[in-house]
C-alpha cells in the first residue's frame, strides 16, 4: 500500500474532512494554490501530507462543495512556501 493510499485511508477513518474547507474566505486570497482537486477525500489526504510534514496548508474552494464532497477545491500554501510544498508533493505523485 502506498503512502497516499494510507493517509486517504486514515483520513476516511476520521471523517469526511468537510470541517477543514475554506469556502470564499478572504483571509487566503494572498496564498498560493499548490494543487487543484476534485473531491475532498484526495486533497485532505495530500493536506495532511504537507501538515504532517510541518508545513502550513489549507483547502479552500470558491463555491460549496456537491453532496458527494466534490467540486474545485485547491490546497494552498502561504506565500513563499510553493516550491517546498510542490516539492513534497511531487515525491507523492503515483504517476
Amino acid at each position: 500500500m502506498s503512502l497516499f493510499d494510507r493517509i486517504r485511508d486514515r483520513v476516511s477513518r476520521i471523517g469526511d474532512g468537510s470541517d477543514r474547507i475554506y469556502i470564499n474566505d478572504p483571509r487566503f486570497d494572498d496564498w498560493v494554490v499548490v494543487r487543484e482537486y476534485a473531491d475532498l477525500a484526495t486533497a485532505t489526504a495530500f493536506l495532511q501530507a504537507l501538515r504532517d510534514a510541518g508545513q502550513e496548508a489549507v483547502l479552500t474552494s470558491d463555491w460549496e462543495l456537491d453532496r458527494f464532497k466534490r467540486g474545485d477545491i485547491n490546497l494552498e500554501v502561504p506565500p513563499g512556501n510553493w516550491s517546498e510544498a510542490e516539492e513534497l508533493l511531487s515525491g507523492l505523485d503515483l504517476d
